[in-house]
Formats: C-alpha cells, sequence, structure tokens
C-alpha cells in the first residue's frame, strides 16, 4: 500500500536524482507512445466508418456478409464482393415502412480521359440515393446513352451531345453522353445496361432503402432483417462500409495486425522498463544498503521504489501519450500512401488508448520496481552493504528458470514444422521468436558472463590500459554489461527474423518462378482493369502462339479439420485454364494430372495439401473470393505454391466468383520456330482493339500476393520499424544511463593517472563487446524460427539469408552501441577529475 507521505518522499528523491530517474522516464513515456498509437488505431478498426456519398439519402442499406467468421470474435474478409440476389429487391420494397428500394450494380469503367482511368459506373436509378440529379440534358433511357458527373465530363470537355468511349473489362464502346449529373466521379448507364455490363443480371451489390419519414433507421433496419433473410441492415455513418468495401478490408486488416502488434508491445515494453529501472536501482546501490543499515525495514525499501515508479512512470506514459496521438497519424499517413489503407479512412482518438497506454505502463514498471527491489529489501543490513560494494553474481532462480524452461519451447515451436509441415508451420516458427526474445532478457547476464570468460581476451588485447581495463570491468561488472546488451540482442533477433523471413519467402518464390516459366509473352491490364475473356478467345487462335493460359488471382478460404474441431485457412489462388498449362506454366506436380482441372475440382500445392490434410482425390470445403461455397476434388499436388499460388482453381469458376469477373494476365507459348519479336507484333497488332490490354515479359508477371495481401506487408513492415525504433531508443537509453553514472569511476581512473584516451579506449573496448555478443545472440537466437520458417515455406532447412540485410544489421548495431558509448564517455569524462568524485558522491 502505497502512502500519501510515500509519494512525498518518492517525490523529492526524484527531484534530488532527476539524472538517475531520466532513463526511465524516456523508457516509459516512449513505450507509452507506441502504445498509444496501437490502442488509437486498434479503437479506429473497431468505429471507423467513413459517412456514405453515394448512399447518403438512404436511410437504410442493405448488402451480403462480406465476412466468414472463425468464431464470434474473429473474421475473415472475403477478398471480392458478395452480392445480393436481384429479387430480394423486391422482397425489401414490400416491408412496411419502405417507402422506395433501389437495387444497385456497380461495374468498373475505364474512360480516355484524365483521371478517368477507373471509375465506377452504375444504372441510373442509384443516382437518387445519393440525391443526385441531372444538371444539364437528361438521365440516359437507351442501351448507346450515359450520363456522366460534373467532374468527368470537365476533364474530358464533354457535354450533352458528346460521344465517349466507355472501357468495360478490356471491351471498348461508344456510348453517347446525353447527361451531366451531380456527384463524385461515376459514369451512369440505363438500370438494364448496368446489370448486363456486370456480367450478374441476377444479382445486385446493394440495396438502398428509402424511408417513411414516420420511420426511424433503426426500426426501419430491424424490421427488414426480420422479414428479409440474407441482407446486413447498415444505418448512419457505417452506410459507407457497404460503398466502400475497401474500408471495412482496412478495418480488418488494421484491427488485426494492431491487436497483434499491441500484445508484442507490451512484453517489449515490460522488459526495456525493467532492465531500466533495475539498472537504475543497481546505481543506487549503496544508498539503499544505508538505508537497510540504519534500520529501514524491507517492506519500506519496496513502498519507497514502488512510489517512485509510480510517480515516474505516471509521468512518462501521460507524457508520451500527445507524441503516440501523433505517431497514429503518420503510420496512417504511411499506411495510404502505400494503398493499405483508402485516404478518407478517419481516426478515433479518444481517451481511453491513452488511459488503456496510462495502466499498462504503470503496472508494467510497478511490477519492475517490485523484482528489483526484492533484492535490496530482502536481504539482512550487512549484507546489503557486502553486496553494495561488488555486483550481485547470482541470478535470481524465477527468472533463470523461466529463461531455461523457455530455451526448448521455443526449439519445439520453431522445429515442428520438421515432424508435421505445412503452411502453419511458418507461422509457428515466426511466433516462437517471441520466446527466444523473452529467454535472451532473462538470460543475459549468465549469457554476458559466459561470452567474457571465453571471448574477452580475444576481442580485447591484453597488453593496452585499454584493453586490460575493459576486460577487466566486464568480468566484474557483467550483469551491468548485460543491461545494454540485452535490448540490443532482442533489436537484432527481432530484425534478422523479419528481414531474412522476407528474403527467404522471395528467394523461394523467384527460384520456383525460374525452374516453371515457361511463357514468352504476358498480356496485362492498365489501370487494375482487368483481361475479359473475349480477349483470351481473341489471341488463341492467333498464329504462332501454341499455347494461351489466362490466369486470375483471388483468395480462397479452405476449411479442414483440425483435432477436434474444423479450421479455416485463407490461400493464395489462381484460375487457370488446364489446356497447355503445362506449355506455359510448370507448377512441379508431384501427383495427378493438372490437365483435369475442370468443372468443381482443384489442385494444391504440397505445402496446402499437407495444412489442410487433404489427398488426391479427396474432396475439400473451399469458399471462393465471394463466399461461394464449393467442394472440388482435388486432381493433383504441386511443389512451387510460392510462384503461382497455393491453389489452383478451373479458370472460367474463379472468373465467375470475381468482383471485376476478368483475368488478371494471360500467359503466351510461341510455336516452335516461331520469332518472339513477330508473336509480340501479331498480338499488338490483334490488342489495338482493346485499349487497357499490353503485351509485355516475364517482368510484367506479378507473383500473386499473400493472403495478407500487400496491405498487410506493408502493415507488418511499419509496425516492426515501430517496434525496432522502439527497441533502438531503449539501447540508447540504457548505454547512456549506464556510461553516465560511471562519471565517479572514470574520475578515479584518472586521478590514479589513466588519461582521458585510455579510458575512452576502455569503454571502445566494452563497446566492442557489447556489440559482438549482441550480435551472437541475437543471430544465435535467429536460427531455429528460421529454419522453422524456411522449412514451413520451401520445404528446405536452410533459410536465404539477405547479404545486405545482415550488412545493414551489423551496422546499426555497431553504430548504436558505438556512437552512444563514445557520445556519453565523452560527457562523463567532461568534469575535472579532482571535482567529479565530490560532486558525484551525493548521485551516486
Amino acid at each position: 500500500m502505497i502512502r500519501r507521505r510515500d509519494l512525498a518522499l518518492a517525490w523529492s528523491t526524484i527531484r534530488g536524482r532527476a539524472g538517475g530517474f531520466a532513463g526511465s522516464f524516456v523508457a516509459i513515456a516512449a513505450g507509452s507512445a507506441v502504445l498509444t498509437a496501437c490502442g488509437i488505431l486498434l479503437q479506429s478498426g473497431l468505429v471507423a466508418g467513413v459517412p456514405p456519398q453515394r448512399y447518403a439519402g438512404a436511410a437504410v442499406v442493405l448488402g451480403a456478409e462480406q465476412s466468414f467468421w472463425l468464431d464470434e470474435t474473429s473474421e475473415v474478409r472475403y477478398s471480392e464482393r458478395v452480392t445480393l440476389p436481384a429479387d430480394k429487391v423486391a422482397a425489401v420494397a414490400a416491408v412496411p415502412g419502405v417507402q422506395a428500394a433501389v437495387g444497385d450494380v456497380s461495374v468498373r469503367v475505364s474512360l480516355p480521359i484524365p483521371g478517368g482511368d477507373t471509375v465506377p459506373g452504375h444504372g441510373w436509378s442509384a443516382a437518387r440515393l445519393g440525391s443526385f440529379a441531372v444538371d444539364s440534358g437528361r438521365a440516359p433511357d437507351g442501351p448507346g446513352e450515359v450520363a456522366l458527373t460534373a467532374g468527368l465530363a470537365e476533364r474530358g470537355h464533354l457535354t450533352p451531345g458528346s460521344v465517349v468511349q466507355v472501357v468495360t473489362g478490356s471491351i471498348p464502346s461508344s456510348y453517347r453522353v446525353v447527361g451531366v449529373a451531380s456527384g463524385p466521379d461515376a459514369v451512369y448507364f440505363t438500370d438494364r445496361q448496368a446489370a448486363e455490363l456486370s456480367g450478374r443480371p441476377d444479382r445486385v451489390d446493394a440495396i438502398g432503402v428509402v424511408a417513411d419519414p414516420a420511420v426511424s433507421p433503426a426500426e426501419l433496419a430491424d424490421r427488414i432483417t426480420a422479414a428479409v433473410p440474407g441482407v446486413l441492415a447498415h444505418t448512419g455513418v457505417h452506410r459507407g462500409d457497404v460503398e466502400f468495401p475497401a474500408m471495412g478490408d482496412a478495418r480488418g486488416l488494421v484491427v488485426e495486425t494492431a491487436a497483434s502488434f499491441g500484445g508484442t508491445m507490451v512484453l517489449i515494453v515490460v522488459f526495456v522498463v525493467a532492465s531500466t529501472l533495475a539498472l537504475s536501482v543497481r546505481q543506487r546501490r549503496r544508498e539503499l544498503a544505508l538505508l537497510r543499515a540504519i534500520g529501514a525495514k524491507p517492506r519500506q525499501i519496496h513502498r519507497m521504489i514502488g512510489a517512485e515508479t509510480i510517480l515516474v512512470s505516471a509521468a512518462g506514459a501521460l507524457t508520451g501519450a500527445i507524441p503516440g496521438v501523433a505517431l497514429a497519424y503518420l503510420m496512417r499517413e504511411v499506411f495510404v500512401l502505400a494503398g493499405a489503407m483508402p485516404p478518407d479512412f478517419p481516426l478515433r482518438v479518444g481517451v481511453l488508448p491513452v488511459l488503456a497506454a496510462l495502466v499498462l505502463c504503470m503496472v508494467s514498471a510497478r511490477v519492475a520496481g517490485w523484482l528489483v527491489a526484492r533484492r535490496v529489501a530482502g536481504v539482512s543490513p550487512v549484507e546489503a552493504l557486502g553486496d553494495a560494494a561488488v555486483e550481485p553474481k547470482r541470478l535470481g532462480w524465477f527468472r533463470v528458470t523461466i529463461g531455461v524452461l523457455l530455451i526448448p519451447l521455443g526449439m519445439l515451436l520453431a522445429l515442428s514444422g520438421m515432424v508435421a509441415p505445412g503452411d502453419s508451420a511458418a507461422d509457428t516458427a515466426g511466433s516462437a521468436v517471441l520466446l527466444f526474445v523473452v529467454a535472451l532478457g532473462c538470460l543475459g547476464p549468465l549469457l554476458m558472463r559466459g561470452l567474457v570468460g571465453l571471448l574477452g581476451r580475444v576481442l580485447n588485447r591484453q597488453t593496452t590500459a585499454g584493453g586490460f581495463l575493459a576486460q577487466a570491468n566486464a568480468r566484474g561488472n557483467a550483469q551491468r554489461l548485460s543491461a545494454a546488451t540485452t535490448p540490443l540482442a532482442m533489436g537484432v533477433t527481432l530484425a534478422a527474423v523479419q528481414v531474412f523471413a522476407a528474403s527467404t519467402a522471395i528467394a523461394g518464390a523467384q527460384r520456383q518462378l525460374d525452374a516453371g516459366w515457361r511463357a514468352d509473352h504476358v498480356l496485362t491490364a492498365r489501370a487494375g482493369a482487368g483481361i475479359s475473356p473475349e480477349v483470351v478467345e481473341a489471341v488463341r487462335g492467333l498464329p504462332g502462339a501454341t499455347a494461351v493460359t489466362p490466369v486470375a488471382h483471388t483468395q480462397v478460404l479452405v476449411t479442414f479439420p483440425s483435432e477436434d474441431s474444423a479450421a479455416t485457412k485463407v490461400f493464395v489462388a489462381a484460375g487457370v485454364a488446364p489446356d497447355g498449362l503445362a506449355d506455359t506454366m510448370d507448377v512441379g506436380v508431384v501427383q495427378g494430372d493438372t490437365g483435369n482441372l475442370r468443372g468443381e475440382s482443384v489442385a494444391l500445392s504440397r505445402t496446402g495439401a499437407q495444412t489442410v490434410r487433404a489427398r488426391l482425390g479427396e474432396t475439400v470445403e473451399l469458399r471462393l473470393g465471394d463466399g461461394a461455397v464449393v467442394h472440388p476434388r482435388v486432381v493433383a499436388i504441386y511443389a512451387n505454391g510460392l510462384a503461382f499460388g497455393d491453389v489452383l482453381l478451373p479458370n472460367d469458376l474463379v472468373v465467375a466468383h470475381t468482383t471485376a469477373r476478368a483475368n488478371t494476365a494471360v500467359l503466351i507459348r510461341s510455336a516452335p520456330g516461331a520469332e518472339r519479336d513477330t508473336v509480340a507484333a501479331a498480338l499488338r497488332e490483334v490488342l489495338a482493339r482493346y485499349p487497357t490490354v499490353e503485351v509485355g515479359d516475364r517482368a510484367a508477371f506479378r507473383t500473386p500476393p499473400g493472403p495478407d495481401g500487400s496491405g498487410g506487408g506493408v502493415l507488418n513492415l511499419l509496425f516492426q520499424t515501430v517496434l525496432l525504433g522502439y527497441i533502438a531508443i531503449a539501447v540508447v537509453n540504457t548505454l547512456v544511463m549506464a556510461t553516465v553514472a560511471r562519471s565517479r569511476e572514470f574520475a578515479v581512473l584518472r586521478l590514479v593517472g589513466a588519461r582521458r584516451d585510455q579510458v575512452r579506449a576502455m569503454m571502445n573496448g566494452e563497446a566492442r563487446i557489447v556489440v559482438f555478443a549482441a550480435l551472437l545472440f541475437g543471430l544465435l537466437a535467429t536460427i531455429p524460427p528460421l529454419i522453422g520458417i524456411s522449412r514451413g515455406l520451401t520445404g528446405s532447412p536452410v533459410p536465404s539469408v539477405s547479404i545486405a540485410g545482415l550488412a545493414a544489421i551489423v551496422a546499426l548495431t555497431a553504430a548504436l552501441a558505438w556512437g552512444t558509448l563514445a557520445a556519453a564517455t565523452r560527457v562523463a569524462t567532461r568534469p575535472p577529475p579532482a571535482d567529479a568524485p565530490s560532486v558525484l558522491g551525493v548521485t551516486s
């Protein structure tokens, strides 16, 4: 129990020792900033919404379920838009209180004007939902007529009566502009024309409801969902979720990654704060021992340190909240620039993230303060004075036990894929790195003592004064040196796993692509418009093209039995045509035949098959990109899943269940003896009537993104950067604290004859030990996780190490340690040696 007088005493102690508590304050403030930023992102992902534009005039907007729920709290977003049956429009219109129900169909089109690469197309009835009206001309009422919004008309210099080319998918058609309307960029067709262009005349994207003024939107939403099954009702700001599906995708991605990263950050903050506080208490051993010697009781020592940590942690956590808000906005801008988040994604800044960061930081600091006070408070006064003279040689048994037990547990997780390989093996191995990081934090002093005993003389020559002093200090103060080394080693481990896991995946995909690439030409579409099936048919009969393979990328969900329940996994999938597939891409078939990819059939990568426990000839439960459930039979198992996706399906099945109903690319193999340039010229001639389709080579083909998409990769990279940045701050902070606190020691050395350059040489020797130990321990801790990740991703236990990445890690580690120690040593040796002991005697 902390009393008011304890806080008053703690405050006077802090004021008198501001320098000693500064390091703990900085560590807590930086941790609070990161936790606050994560909390703001998490809160925004849970509650954020964008006000609707096209649906602003609708009281209720109805859409289909866009997620598959793994359980009551965890969901996976479908990669394509899930649509509703068109006959539900009439059912909704019949609900009491509904004044009108309008089915909206969205079609992605391109216009040959600035900013017209990709714009939405709609039926004219949908304009009513946004209260948009024709400003000039009239609404379209024939199949060859369109109305444009004012922005498009102005940029394209179009007026009623103009003729404009509109590209739907890859097919261009000429339309007469009959009207110019208000509202955000869009092209309006007749309702019938929009339904035909969508390729789904029996489906609608959403249903907008105009309500009777006497009925509230919430009440009407309840009536509709009770009367019409299979629809989700959205009111208020959440109407924008149906209009902007990317908003829902971004929210889910932000919630998942922010929650995961926030949990990791809590763990790291606890260790960093505990390490900083432990260093601060060790620097006060003489003072605390003297208090015990003059009669202070253990509980009084605990209360004093507890009060100090409460005040420092509260001040640090509140101070870090403001930069935490700024960090959240900075992270949001990075997400937007990388395309992982819509530009209008709003942040919700409230008191809850700040309070959560405050509580976490204060609890972490309080627990850490209690742990580091136990040794001083628990020994007798005589022993306390003896312990103050030298560094304690033994670590607490609990800390050692936890550290030792975490190593085999981490090995078990990291290498579990050796026994049961599969896609989840890489994820499990990646999670094991946190166990090794915690083990490093627990066993750091023991590892440092062992390293100094084995290699200390090698790292520092004993024939020089600086080398001799560095070795002697390292041997006698291994725990102090470990306090600086451990966070640096943790940063090395986290950075190395992140960098080398990515290089392993990239190298594995590149090897598989090199081995399996057979095509000579690749067709792609500008602005992500897609390639219509009509284009595939146009080039299929081209002289000189012996094989044409359309490829449609998507993501699918496979549900499979796992222990006593069912599990669902997201996989990258590609829809391909089986005819001539082996002539354009060799996926490395090990069982079965990809030529049988027709109807409801599927080919799985070896890793994917092991993950879902599927064998050749069996059926699997699979959800396509728009949520449609199929039960295809496994007709082939192949090796090159990193390059071509873990799931191959018939092309027509995938295209029918994508939003754009189009292919991502078309691979073409030239006939034997045909000139490559001649075939390319013939292709360009055929494609002249398809303005959005381009001819390229292998460089134009993109390996499909992972289940998290590019946005997930960007979020992960940014979060890891923030994490490593925090660790870097902690390293600098710890090194400065440990070095500046040795001013008395430096002054005594100089008084007994050591020159300033010899003191600096001693610190350079210690820096060598710190850098070498951090790199050695940090890189050793990465070996088991990287073996498991490589085994899970590529089937080989040998990861691909990026030399450039390794060099960067070594350089940054050396720069942090050496640069910080050099700067701190200059500050600590600046006072005249005759003055330093008397001045520092009060504060050491």
